[in-house]
């Protein structure tokens, strides 16, 4: 009897004291992150002693999985708001506005209609015009220099993540080599280690686990690729850049080392990385093509509106913005030898939307394809056909299926069917729009022509002031100035809406519909031709005489400058690649910049919104977490008081043990 109760205490003495050594480990690792706590349980054996112990660790898989997912859905929100913020702050503020520099470019055109002679007036507009261009060349640096930003932290987490896929393969190792063996109680920090490196991963990417042999981890990205594989095998995450060296993504090295694309899905992939991708695609790429959209909107009309009056020097306006041209990215899978420049098509600012292109050689001989594509590189809508011509310029009247989209392509070279480009016209576009005078005088505030009444006349008709479409036809193609086939005079003769017209062409009579608008489109050819037209208002008596001439000395004059300024009221800026054809499809330069704004500030603002939720989500995940894994001091110091006890009462067995046995002995003497 004293032998069972000598055995039984020494087994109480051992397992009390294993028992305090877990707990005592548990309160020694309170704050160590990562660490689970652990419990040691004993089994009774059939005579009443204390059995093998098992030691392990008080993991909820499940919980655990949970807190992985709400962490990679907290941290893709942190990172996002955390960098859309700075873009929203800065775009917001009233001295960082286009708006404001807009307005004051076309409030000093106002002013200089209302003195057209005055230098100083013309020079304001010229000084302001420069001051907008610069803020949007600021806007845009700054814009530039967060894409620069992004590329670095992608390099940085992209080998963050390296480390952590390669710490979490080798511990998956030491895990296999020790499982099913009398040192698998021992690797416990392994485990925990392992946890902490899947956990951290989870921060930069979102990602799900699955059991091994062995006891290894198999991990995997949200969107379904293996990072870490089982028996030693896992990937590796890299930077590359195609067709666009500076628009750095991420790619997962597979199948034997070849570098294929992953999906990039901000919703798919969360974590830091994702918010950081999503950051770039959602603010960046929209803000800068609206920029650049805007400012070659602006640039464009401005230009064609310029050109159709007369500036100060008595010579036809030219441009006042230069529009830059930008080469196209050849994708690294092209064979061809074609290589592509692309600036807009003059006259057509207002069709280009604010988005990249995707240019692809077919199957047939000199054409090509123009698919525009969203802030993510997918398409939009329907793409377009051009015949590829002799010349390689690729316009509006080398399209056969589709539209332009404004765009203007020298195609250089020879392509082969499947060859691709990208053109980033307005990113490319929206930091390098410059002027190109700094003369006030080029400002062609008047309109080059000039119409009169005979002063004999006696109806009530006037002619109109004449309104000037083009520069590239009939009376403006000569220099100097003037109207090669003018005067033009318009008498009308006996006969109802009948008119006579005369220049160096000769005499035509024709007869005119009313009401008498367009006097020479509706003479027909080739005055149909020259460029600008007139109306006839009120009721002409026969033989009256209208005039229209070459507006000489006319510097005074604010005629074209009056369109000019309408231009700020005019939409000129296309909203989306896609729109039926009774969308109202086109906003002022005002509406452009706030829709800038808002829509950078709506998003930010809504992930804002879903951040706080996933934070939220994240700290419940935590908490529960922590309630089943985590070390609770109350719990561990009741733990050790009781343990304490059971080992001192376990001792008083043994000692009362011990002196029944030394009894015995000294009765048997």
């Amino acid at each position: 009897m004293s032998y069972d109760l000598f055995n039984i205490a020494r087994s109480g003495v051992r397992a009390n004291s294993e028992l305090l050594q877990t707990t005592s480990k548990n309160i020694a690792n309170v704050n160590t992150e990562g660490y689970v706590r652990e419990r040691t349980e004993f089994a009774t054996t059939f005579d009443n002693q204390v059995g093998r112990d098992k030691t392990y660790r008080l993991l909820n898989e499940f919980a655990q999985k949970q807190l992985n997912r709400d962490t990679s859905n907290k941290t893709f929100f942190d990172q996002f708001v955390g960098e859309a913020n700075r873009i929203d702050t800065l775009f917001s503020e009233e001295s960082n506005s286009l708006s404001t520099r807009i307005n004051s470019m076309f409030n000093n055109v106002q002013e200089a209609l209302n003195q057209p002679s005055s230098s100083v007036a013309r020079s304001l507009v010229i000084s302001d015009t420069k001051n907008l261009l610069d803020q949007m060349n600021r806007l845009s640096g700054i814009v530039s220099e967060q894409k620069e930003v992004v590329n670095e932290q992608l390099e940085i987490f992209a080998g963050e993540a390296n480390t952590l896929i390669q710490s979490i393969n080798t511990l998956n190792q030491e895990i296999a080599g020790v499982s099913g063996t009398s040192q698998e109680a021992n690797a416990s920090s392994a485990y925990n280690e392992r946890d902490k490196a899947i956990r951290d991963l989870s921060k930069l990417i979102d990602i799900e686990t699955l059991d091994g042999p062995n006891g290894e981890k198999q991990v995997f990205m949200g969107t379904g690729e293996a990072v870490v594989m089982q028996n030693g095998s896992f990937n590796l995450f890299s930077i590359s850049s195609d067709p666009d060296a500076d628009f750095k993504e991420l790619r997962l090295e597979v199948n034997g080392g070849k570098a294929v694309p992953i999906e990039v899905d901000a919703s798919k992939l969360k974590g830091k990385i994702g918010g950081l991708l999503a950051f770039r695609d959602d603010i960046l790429v929209p803000t800068q093509n609206q920029i650049g959209q805007m400012g070659i909107a602006l640039a464009d009309s401005f230009n064609q509106q310029n050109r159709l009056g007369m500036d100060a020097d008595g010579e036809l306006g030219g441009d006042i913005f230069n529009i830059p041209t930008v080469n196209g990215y050849a994708y690294k899978a092209n064979t061809g030898t074609a290589g592509i420049t692309a600036t807009v098509e003059v006259g057509k600012g207002s069709e280009l939307p604010a988005s990249d292109f995707i240019i692809t050689f077919t199957t047939n001989p000199n054409e090509v394809s123009i698919q525009p594509i969203d802030n993510k590189g997918e398409p939009l809508g329907n793409p377009s056909l051009a015949t590829v011509p002799a010349s390689g310029i690729v316009d509006s009247a080398a399209i056969t299926s589709g539209e332009s989209f404004g765009l203007q392509m020298n195609i250089a070279g020879a392509g082969v069917a499947g060859d691709q480009f990208q053109v980033k016209l307005n990113s490319g576009a929206a930091g390098n729009i410059t002027l190109t005078t700094e003369r006030g005088e080029d400002l062609a505030l008047a309109s080059p022509v000039r119409t009169k009444n005979n002063i004999d006349n006696t109806g009530s008709a006037s002619i109109s002031a004449g309104d000037v479409s083009s520069v590239t036809s009939g009376g403006f193609t000569n220099l100097p100035l003037g109207l090669t086939n003018g005067p033009i005079t318009l008498v009308k003769t006996a006969n109802t809406n009948e008119y006579q017209v005369t220049d160096t062409s000769g005499t035509t009579t024709f007869t005119v519909t009313p009401p008498a608008n367009n006097i020479l489109a509706q003479a027909g050819a080739p005055y149909s031709t020259y460029g600008f037209d007139f109306n006839i208002d009120g009721v002409p008596a026969t033989g009256d005489t209208f005039t229209l001439e070459f507006n000489e000395g006319g510097f005074d004059d604010n005629r074209n400058g009056l369109k000019l300024a309408e231009l700020q009221n005019g939409e000129l800026v296309r909203q989306n690649v896609v729109a039926s054809a009774s969308a109202d499809n086109h906003g002022t330069f005002n509406q452009a910049f706030a829709e800038v704004v808002t829509d950078i500030g709506v998003v930010t603002g809504q992930a804002k919104t879903n951040g706080a939720a996933f934070n939220a989500l994240a700290e419940q995940s935590e908490s529960w977490y922590e309630s089943l894994s985590g070390v609770n001091l109350d719990e561990e110091a009741a733990n050790l008081l009781r343990f304490q006890q059971s080992y001192a009462a376990s001792a008083q067995v043994l000692a009362a043990a011990r002196s029944i046995f030394e009894t015995l002995l000294s009765a048997a003497r």
